[in-house]
């Protein structure tokens, strides 16, 4: 259903764009704010990320976010309400970003089955390999959810056959070695990983860490299908406020 969607979204757009919040930064109050900026502002996806105290794939600006939404109280629970309240008010498809131990404490099965229920579509998991996670796999699998699994230009081009066949929806691609939020290099190491991608993976491509503004969205067109901005974002919402937000996604189109 949802590789369904993005192929749709394509037909009428050269590239969508996915973004991603952190639940509770700068409060929940403040985030839902931000999530109806980006939907006014035209995003075809969002990344809810539930605070952790050690995301381990994220760099300084998203690090501070989820400790800051920790401090001020954000917890499982209230995560779940507020992502079911998003699903419901707006029409574009949400995904759950998170850590495994939280899927862990709170029981892999009934973790999928509450993502189900509150309408969302799939999870990104970063720090869960395939190979540790087939129960993971079967409880998304069951509640019609998409696993959406992680390459990078260090992944080994076996592998990512085999992530793209055990995932659903679309593949994320990191554009490069590191964390989030770093500078990245548009170039042609960036270029040749892409065709690779593109070449081996049947699924649509996303990618992800580093994309900041509209050079970087323009260089993606024609080499993925989905730009991800993550940590620009949130630099936005801590320079500017969250008011700011929608003027910045709209000049990246």
């Amino acid at each position: 259903m949802l590789e369904s969607y993005i192929k749709q979204r394509l037909k009428t757009q050269d590239i969508l764009l996915m973004t991603h919040i952190v639940m509770g930064y700068p409060s929940f109050e403040e985030s839902m704010k931000v999530v109806e900026q980006m939907v006014d502002a035209g995003v075809d996806m969002m990344e809810l990320q539930i605070p952790f105290s050690e995301p381990m794939a994220d760099g300084p600006v998203i690090l501070k976010a989820n400790q800051d939404a920790l401090k001020r109280g954000a917890r499982l629970s209230r995560c779940f309400d507020f992502a079911k309240e998003a699903a419901q008010k707006f029409e574009i498809p949400f995904l759950f970003m998170s850590y495994y131990n939280i899927l862990f404490k709170y029981g892999v099965a009934e973790f999928a089955e509450k993502t189900a229920e509150i309408g969302l579509k799939g999870a990104i998991v970063p720090d869960l390999p395939p190979e540790e996670g087939q129960e993971y796999a079967a409880a998304m699998k069951k509640n019609a959810l998409c696993p959406i699994y992680i390459i990078s230009p260090a992944t080994p081009e076996q592998r990512m056959t085999y992530l793209a066949s055990l995932g659903s929806g679309f593949i994320y691609c990191v554009a490069r070695k590191g964390v989030t939020g770093r500078q990245t290099e548009f170039s042609v190491d960036l270029e040749n990983y892409l065709k690779q991608c593109r070449r081996v993976v049947p699924l649509p491509l996303a990618v992800g860490f580093g994309v900041k503004n509209r050079a970087d969205v323009n260089y993606l067109k024609g080499r993925t299908d989905i730009a991800v901005i993550g940590s620009e974002t949130i630099r936005i919402v801590n320079h500017h406020g969250p008011g700011a937000v929608g003027g910045f996604l709209k000049s990246l189109r």
